[in-house]
């Protein structure tokens, strides 16, 4: 990486990115300081940058977006600003500093198409102030310990983990432990782009999706480790309705998925429900870890923490919510530029490459996470051969209802094959994101997917 374009942190050059701990200890009190000062609640630089074009953060959006009902189509609150500039295959190299290597590979695999339209940066991220304090205490009280599965938070609860974080495995935990809210419920789908451009349904479901971890009268001492527990009941396409998923993500790397198979009428729990398995919660066209950028135990790799960049990101993407039809979503071969918004952020760089002895499809990923939100929003991974492979990306929505700036609609492109999938597209349906009283536990267990399933 370019080092006039990082903002190293003084510690982590200390530290090199080393993962060889039996512990990291939290940041002195003194350091923790600064999340009321010189860095937001959730650890970012409150200034914005020496030419102005990322603002200063000054508290995030929260209010409230006109006529809008909880349950409702979410509407843009940025609809009248206007793109600054686009990038297209033509002066992509006046931008290539700030674009990832996946965005540069898409200008050269769709020259024609391909578009990035670059919109003025809003700080919108926001939470409420039970989560800033949260974050505060997190930030003296957690540390990563070496689990069975990888590296694992101890001491977190309610808030970032990390604000100040020190390796990369600390970000990544800042992403798995995100602020998004702490109970969700959306009708989605998920359609998978093959090479010649036909657009494929895979699923067609209603999700609920509850992070305990953000239960807000929990405490560190109740907090039982399921961080992200999620339910989907598939009602299409034909051959998959009726079909249920219920999946538990745990803080000590463990996910538990459960699986309804309505030809069978039983549950069966999946073996191996980690790494690069491909998940039933997209028809196996995605694997576990592709979830959101990623998800699940990061036991496999060395994560590297490259430092701090300007980037340009998917950003404020209420704007992708708007069509009501999937058609006027999905081009060809990639979303249509008519309809993503991308802004200029900071964004933490964190490198993953394999343990020696271990296995995975992508023996090396790049990650990229907003420091904001701590949202990962785009992702490149490299096959066995060094290829690139798949670049990912996730974007992220304004809910000053949350208040959150938070994951919504999140896809890949196979740069190899040209294939693609989008999942959690909501723009054919009336719900989008709707903000739910906390589910009971049971919701999210094989026992409620049988019940749940038979109705």
């Amino acid at each position: 990486m370019n080092s006039k374009n990082v903002i190293w942190q003084a510690a982590v050059v200390a530290l090199g990115g080393a993962l060889s701990f039996g512990a990291l200890a939290a940041v002195p009190a003194s350091e923790a300081e600064q999340l009321k000062s010189t860095l937001t609640p959730f650890g970012a630089e409150k200034a914005g940058n020496k030419d102005g074009s990322i603002p200063a953060w000054s508290g995030g959006y929260t209010t409230a977006i006109s006529g809008f009902k909880n349950g409702g189509r979410r509407d843009d609150p940025f609809a009248e600003d206007k793109p600054l500039f686009s990038i297209t295959a033509k002066n992509v190299n006046q931008y290539a500093d700030k674009l990832t290597d996946g965005a540069k590979a898409l200008f050269q695999k769709y020259p024609g198409t391909y578009r990035i339209d670059v919109y003025p940066t809003r700080r919108t991220a926001a939470a409420p102030q039970w989560v800033y304090d949260n974050t505060f205490k997190n930030a003296t009280r957690a540390k990563i310990v070496e689990g069975p599965l990888g590296a694992i938070p101890e001491g977190a609860y309610g808030g970032i983990p990390f604000p100040i974080p020190k390796t990369g495995v600390e970000v990544l935990w800042n992403h798995l432990l995100r602020w998004r809210g702490e109970s969700i419920s959306y009708l989605m789908q998920g359609v998978l782009g093959t090479a010649d451009g036909r657009k494929v349904m895979t699923v067609d479901a209603q999700a609920n999706q509850q992070m305990p971890y953000y239960a807000k009268d929990g405490s560190v001492d109740k907090f039982g480790g399921d961080y992200w527990t999620l339910r989907v009941m598939n009602s299409g396409p034909a051959v998959r309705a009726g079909e249920g998923i219920v999946a538990r993500f745990n803080v000590n790397g463990e996910e538990q998925t459960w699986v309804y198979l309505p030809g069978q009428r039983r549950v069966r729990k999946l073996p191996n429900a980690c790494c690069d398995t491909p998940t039933p919660a997209t028809a196996g066209v995605m694997s576990v870890d592709d979830i959101e950028v990623f998800a699940g135990p990061n036991g496999r790799f060395n994560w590297k923490l490259l430092g701090k960049k300007e980037m340009i990101i998917p950003y404020n993407s209420n704007k992708l919510l708007k069509p009501t039809k999937q058609d006027e979503v999905l081009s060809q071969h990639h979303i249509n530029p008519d309809v993503m918004r991308w802004e200029l952020h900071r964004v933490w760089v964190v490198e993953a490459e394999l343990k020696e002895g271990k296995r995975h499809q992508a023996p090396k990923s790049k990650y990229y996470f907003d420091e904001d939100t701590w949202n990962g929003v785009l992702a490149d991974r490299w096959d066995a051969n060094g290829q690139l492979w798949k670049t990912m990306w996730m974007s992220s929505i304004v809910m000053p209802d949350l208040p959150a700036t938070s994951s919504a609609t999140f896809g890949f492109y196979d740069l190899v094959t040209g294939t693609s999938y989008t999942n959690v597209l909501v723009n054919e349906k009336s719900t989008q994101f709707k903000v739910m009283p906390r589910y009971p536990d049971s919701v999210f267990t094989p026992d409620g997917l049988i019940t749940e399933s038979i109705r």
